[in-house]
C-alpha cells in the first residue's frame, strides 16, 4: 500500500542550470524555510483521515534537486524531520534529485538522517536526448547513480520524460530496455510539455520543436507501460499531476487529467479487437471483465464500443462485470465458448 506523503515543495532548489523544458525560476523566493517544515508536518499529520492513519508517513522535499544545494541546507531541512521520525509519527523520508548529485559522501548522509527513497530526474537515458534537452548529465551518470542507490538500500524511482527534443518512441523504448535492466522500485512517466517562460517555448514558437500529440503519447506510453508490466516493475504515476500552475502556464504538448485511463482504455481496446479478430459474431458480442475495468473496455465517452462496433459491425456489445476475474483480463463469449486474453500478453 502507498504510503501517506506530506510534500514540501522547494521549487528549483539546486538545480545547476535551466534545463529546456523547465520554467522554474533559479530564485530562493517563496522557498519555505527549514523552520517552518516542522509546523507544516504537524498540520499535515492533523488532516490525514482516519482511515490512512496505520499506513506509512513519508515526507518527501519534491520540486528541486535536494541533494545538489548546499550540505548545509540539506541538513537544516532534514533535521527539522528527525524529531517526527523519533516519536514514530512519520516513518521515512523521500527526495528528488539529479543523477550527478549522489555521491558516496551524500549518500551516507541521506543515510543517517532517515532518508527511504530517493527518487531520480533520470527523463532519458539516450545521451543526444539529454544533451539537447541542457541536462547536464549523461545516461551513465542515472545508470551509476542507481546502481549505487540500490546498493546502499534505498527505494528508488526513476522519473522519465517522452517527447523531448531528439526523442522518439524508438529511443524511449531503449531507455525503458535500460531501465528494466536497472530494475527501479518504482518509474514515473509523463510527457514533455511547453510551459510559458521554458527555453523550449521560444523552439516551440520558432518551429523548431514539436510537442507529441495527445494520442501519440497515448501509442508510446502503451507500449511503455506493458514492457514494465511485463518487467513486474510498478508505474507510480503517468503524467503530471493536475496544478493551477500547470494550467496557467501549459502551452502545447500531449496534456490530459486522465492521461494513464486513456492509455487503458487503448491497451483495452486492443485486446477487444484481438479476440474479435479471432472469434466468429453474430452481430453482437458478450465481454466478461472485472468490474473495475468495464470503464476501461468501454472508454471515454464509450468511444471503444462505438469503435468496435463500426469496425466489426456489430449491433450490440455487452459487458458483464465478475469480480472473481482478474484485472487486465478481457474475455469474449462466442458460440457457446469463452475465448480470453490478458493485456500482458498484448503484442505491440
Amino acid at each position: 500500500m502507498a504510503p501517506v506523503i506530506i510534500p514540501i515543495f522547494l521549487p528549483n532548489l539546486g538545480c545547476r542550470q535551466q534545463c529546456l523544458f523547465c520554467n522554474q525560476k533559479a530564485t530562493a523566493e517563496g522557498l519555505p524555510s527549514p523552520s517552518s517544515v516542522r509546523n507544516f508536518i504537524e498540520a499535515s499529520l492533523a488532516e490525514i483521515p482516519f482511515d490512512k492513519k496505520d499506513r506509512e508517513k513519508q515526507v518527501a522535499f519534491y520540486g528541486g534537486s535536494f541533494t545538489a544545494t548546499h550540505r548545509e541546507d540539506q541538513v537544516r531541512y532534514l533535521k527539522e524531520v528527525q524529531p517526527f521520525l523519533a516519536s514514530g509519527l512519520i516513518d521515512s523520508i523521500r527526495i528528488s534529485t539529479r543523477p550527478d548529485a549522489l555521491d558516496e559522501e551524500t549518500l551516507s548522509m541521506l543515510n543517517e538522517y532517515g532518508v527511504k527513497t530517493v527518487e531520480v530526474g533520470v527523463q532519458s537515458l539516450v545521451d543526444e536526448v539529454l544533451f539537447l534537452s541542457k541536462r547536464g548529465h549523461c545516461a551513465e551518470d542515472a545508470a551509476s547513480a542507481t546502481l549505487r542507490l540500490k546498493c546502499r538500500g534505498f527505494e528508488v524511482g526513476l522519473q522519465l520524460m517522452i517527447g523531448l527534443p531528439g526523442d522518439t518512441c524508438d529511443r524511449f523504448l531503449q531507455t525503458l530496455d535500460r531501465v528494466i535492466e536497472l530494475k527501479p522500485d518504482f518509474v514515473r512517466i509523463h510527457p514533455t510539455l511547453v510551459l510559458k517562460g521554458a527555453s523550449l517555448e521560444t523552439l516551440w514558437r520558432d518551429g523548431r520543436y514539436s510537442p507529441l500529440r495527445l494520442d501519440e503519447a497515448v501509442q508510446w506510453l502503451k507500449k511503455g507501460i506493458l514492457r514494465l508490466e511485463n518487467s513486474s516493475i510498478p508505474i507510480a504515476r503517468i503524467g503530471l499531476q493536475p496544478t493551477q500552475e500547470l494550467e496557467r502556464d501549459y502551452l502545447a504538448g500531449s496534456y490530459h487529467p486522465s492521461i494513464h485511463q486513456l492509455v487503458d482504455c487503448s491497451i483495452f481496446f486492443d485486446m477487444a479487437t484481438s479476440l474479435l479478430q479471432s472469434s466468429q459474431q453474430n452481430g453482437q458480442a458478450l465481454f466478461l471483465c472485472h468490474p473495475k475495468e468495464i470503464s476501461n473496455l468501454r472508454g471515454q465517452k464509450n468511444e471503444n464500443i462505438v469503435r468496435l462496433k463500426e469496425h466489426f459491425k456489430l449491433s450490440k456489445i455487452l459487458i458483464d462485470g465478475r469480480q472473481e476475474l482478474p484485472r487486465g483480463f478481457l474475455g469474449l463469449l462466442t458460440q457457446g465458448r469463452e475465448v480470453s486474453i490478458h493485456r500482458k500478453s498484448l503484442v505491440l
